[in-house]
């Protein structure tokens, strides 16, 4: 079956289209990857949401943090403001409760056996292995699929602790796991994430690194997928496939099928 894995849609439901049709998707036989943030920005985050719902088992998307927003937004955490942006109509729509009650089960981490893969929105702690990184995902997983969601959503927000150690425990160590696999781009030799620096790796301070850069990683036993970092662009190599290429900053957006030699496909986003 081919999977194609597609960077962040953030709502750009037109060029999303135009991808599956450039690749001649057919849900019958092939199975999408989709990086997380499906959401906001963009014009159409309900038609993406909606389309993506509809392809069940299809599609396999991990949360990003536009999703997580928009799941905390939809409860009221935040500003108040924020339901007038570009979430305005999402949060106005009849299905509204069901497409979030959908979006709040999908995983922070996917990982495929056959292709050796592990899809995250954002990117990992260099100390973590694969199945370290999928039972941390797990923890935060357990809380927003429960009864109690609510009461967890206010602590999404923060960029404390900016260190990982096992001993966190509570919301400290939730925030930090949620920062760690759908915010981190770079971080400090220490392994302390940074949140500061938002753009291309070479116009970072000189103590700062790409999350993916740091020496002896323990996830490099496994190939990485990720998006979120639009202002590094496409990435394809052996151990790393980054497709965040910005279309909703009127660039490209990229699907890479998997396999021994990826082969990657993009439209342009010009709307």
């Amino acid at each position: 079956m081919p999977v194609y894995a597609i960077g962040d849609i953030q709502g750009c439901y037109d060029p999303f289209r135009r991808l599956l049709d450039k690749l001649d998707f057919d849900p019958a036989k092939d199975l999408l990857w989709l990086t997380g943030d499906l959401v906001n920005r963009g014009p159409k985050s309900l038609k993406t949401l909606r389309f993506v719902r509809k392809l069940g088992d299809t599609a396999v998307t991990v949360l990003g943090n536009h999703d997580l927003h928009l799941i905390a937004v939809a409860n009221g955490i935040g500003d108040p403001r924020e339901r007038k942006g570009s979430l305005a109509k999402l949060l106005r729509a009849d299905d509204c409760d069901e497409l979030i009650d959908w979006l709040r089960m999908r995983p922070l981490a996917h990982f495929s056996r056959s292709f050796n893969t592990l899809m995250v929105h954002a990117g990992l702690h260099p100390r973590w292995t694969v199945k370290k990184a999928l039972a941390r995902a797990a923890e935060v997983e357990v809380i927003l699929r429960g009864p109690d969601y609510r009461e967890f959503l206010p602590n999404l927000y923060g960029n404390s602790p900016s260190r990982w150690s096992g001993k966190l425990t509570g919301n400290k160590r939730l925030r930090y796991i949620v920062n760690c696999l759908t915010r981190i781009r770079m971080i400090h030799a220490d392994g302390r994430l940074d949140f500061e620096h938002k753009g291309p790796p070479g116009e970072a301070a000189e103590n700062l690194m790409p999350w993916f850069d740091a020496p002896d990683a323990r996830w490099r036993e496994a190939r990485i997928v990720f998006g979120h970092w639009s202002a590094v662009g496409l990435i394809v190599k052996p151990e790393l496939i980054g497709i965040d290429t910005g279309c909703v900053w009127n660039r490209e957006l990229t699907a890479v099928r998997l396999g021994r030699h990826p082969k990657i496909i993009q439209v342009e986003c010009r709307e």
